[in-house]
């Protein structure tokens, strides 16, 4: 959730830093900094609020060689600039941390009983524990000996005044990679913030410690022995930054879908099917073992985890649950023996999910673990057996559009390999993998809505609730469709399955609560409509999203926009888009910061 970026070089990184910042932002944060060494001191600059407002009070004559800086999303402390990073020990450390100190009170209790600190953060304290072992140890040993005694999860970057020319960087739970530069050595969280200087990464696993210099990286493991990481080339660009034109970046990658998608089943279907290579070759250990699959996620990407479900159950005949990862995580429950894990993440540093499957890992019930995400660098990928890419793209802004689309149609590959052991035929694969192929085109057709759905919006101006309804596999699609309106517009929305109105919700109904439907021509659609009808006898005012044959028409009480969405599996991925541009236009009229919403973030790597 917060931003780490830094840089050592033989020349000025001021600039490089601030830029790095701007890159970062789409993570979501509230606050920044940035503290570098300069004349044998460091120095610092902090700002509550945007990073253009930190930036425009960094003086144009500042000059430094080494420096650290961040993006925070309160966690300890409210948003502030004294709760803003880096934290500062004594002017003699400086440190930049993502994650969370579990145990910061006990470390203050045990070693700074009569300490007053500056801020309301756990990150503070680590500052200082670091300085307290610096008083007898070179900075590396300091912040090693730190380290041992912090529980919790983090991503640190740290500077010491006594050696100007070294950043020592850490990482447990929270994601952090070097960039790697002639005669500059750069940290970040996200490669996006760096993509400008350099596409050559290091990717640090969990207890691994670094220290970085303009010159050299040195890499060590959790007992100080030096070991070799991996550097990847990574495929972004600096249009992966842009607008392109449009007013946001989330509108941008609305209108991105069908390429995507299509980029999504790129290779991966053949000849009308789809080939379990797909998964890499350790997806043989487990594709004849398991008979049960479990899947876990959060967000977005769980109501992506209940299409799923559905696919499985119905299309393949494979029992499956889904759950919330940070629900799953902290109760007992009961696995059945040969059961199949799949991961749900879009940038794959999800903390719940991870944490779920390193416990998860301990079991013995699980005959393998997938993750579906977009990052094939990120944690998750790293950790899980097979990985399946969705290849969307980087996507900046926070509410979640094209990042769902592809997990739903990656997912909907995994159930075709998945399903071919148990109830899908060769008839029903090539049926399944002709929609997925025609997808691309009806989402584009499906986004000529636009116009429309702006107009809607302008209903929902003076709204402040609102209900959506879904039935099967497009339930899920309301949820998502519900949460997307919370999200950007702030409006408060709910969803439920219709068959649900008569157990509590037709309460809420009467003619100031709009009510949307999501209306696929399936086997529910007859049950549909006679649960659209109640909500109409309450005086309730009907936004139905229907497939064009589904037969509902404009009356005094409802308003009807069509889809061609046909009567099959892949069709709750086109119902999504236009339930997408209503949250976007909604935002639009009420004046919300639609990339960056208030309270959240992208990538949530705190638990």
């Amino acid at each position: 959730m917060c931003g780490i970026v830094a840089a050592a070089s033989q020349s000025n990184i001021i600039s490089i830093l601030a830029d790095g910042l701007k890159h970062l932002e789409y993570r979501g944060y509230d606050s920044s900094g940035i503290a570098f060494i300069q004349n044998k001191n460091i120095s610092s600059y902090k700002k509550q609020g945007n990073v253009s407002e930190l930036t425009q009070s960094l003086d144009k004559k500042l000059n430094a060689n080494i420096g650290i800086a961040h993006t925070r999303w309160a966690t300890h402390g409210k948003p502030s600039k004294e709760n803003a990073h880096p934290h500062i020990s004594n002017n003699n450390i400086a440190i930049v941390h993502n994650g969370i100190i579990e145990n910061h009170l006990e470390i203050k209790n045990k070693f700074f009983k009569d300490l007053t600190c500056s801020s309301e953060t756990d990150s503070e304290i680590l500052a200082h524990l670091i300085n307290f072992y610096r008083k007898e140890n070179e900075i590396f040993e300091a912040v090693y000996l730190a380290l041992k005694e912090v529980k919790g999860s983090y991503a640190i970057a740290v500077l010491d005044k006594k050696n100007p020319e070294k950043i020592i960087v850490a990482r447990n739970g929270s994601p952090l990679l070097i960039g790697l530069g002639e005669k500059i050595n750069f940290i970040a969280s996200d490669a996006q913030a760096l993509i400008e200087h350099t596409n050559k990464f290091v990717y640090l696993e969990d207890g691994d410690l670094a220290t970085v210099t303009a010159e050299e990286v040195k890499i060590y493991n959790k007992d100080k022995e030096s070991i070799r990481r991996e550097t990847k080339k990574s495929k972004l660009s600096l249009n992966s930054n842009s607008k392109n034109g449009y007013k946001h970046y989330m509108l941008k990658e609305i209108f991105e879908q069908p390429e995507a998608v299509r980029a999504t089943i790129q290779d991966r279907i053949i000849n009308n099917s789809v080939p379990k290579e797909i998964l890499g070759p350790n997806a043989k250990e487990y594709l004849s073992k398991f008979k049960v699959v479990q899947i876990i996620a959060c967000g977005t990407s769980y109501h992506a985890a209940l299409v799923a479900k559905h696919w499985l159950e119905r299309l393949a005949g494979i029992p499956c649950h889904a759950e919330i990862a940070s629900e799953f995580r902290y109760r007992r429950h009961a696995v059945q023996k040969d059961t199949l894990l799949i991961c749900i993440s879009q940038s794959g540093e999800t903390a719940d999910t991870l944490s779920a499957l390193r416990e998860i890992k301990e079991e013995d019930f699980y005959v393998g673990t997938i993750a579906v995400c977009n990052v094939p660098e990120s944690s998750l990928a790293r950790e899980c057996d097979s990985t399946l890419i969705t290849h969307a793209g980087p996507e900046i802004g926070v509410a979640s559009t094209k990042a769902f689309t592809t997990q739903l149609a990656a997912l909907m590959l995994l159930v075709i390999v998945l399903g071919k052991r148990f109830e899908i035929t060769a008839e029903l694969e090539n049926s399944l993998c002709m929609q997925l192929k025609s997808l691309p085109e009806k989402i584009k057709s499906t986004l000529d809505l636009d116009n429309k759905v702006a107009e809607l919006a302008k209903i929902f101006s003076d709204k402040e609730h609102a209900l959506f309804l879904g039935r099967g596999s497009h339930f899920p699609i309301a949820r998502e469709g519900a949460l997307k309106l919370k999200e950007i517009s702030y409006i408060h929305a709910e969803s439920y399955a219709a068959g649900e109105l008569k157990h509590g919700p037709l309460a809420i109904v009467d003619e100031n609560m709009p009510v949307i439907a999501v209306a696929p021509n399936n086997v529910v659609l007859e049950k549909l409509k006679s649960n659209l009808e109640e909500v109409k006898a309450r005086g309730g005012k009907l936004y139905i999203f229907a497939d064009k044959k589904a037969g509902f028409k404009n009356d005094d009480i409802s308003q009807v926009f069509e889809i061609d969405a046909p009567m099959n599996p892949v069709s709750p991925i086109l119902f999504t888009i236009p339930l997408q541009l209503l949250a976007y236009h909604c935002a639009i009229i009420k004046g919300t910061n639609v990339d960056m919403p208030r309270n959240l973030a992208k990538s949530v790597t705190v638990e």
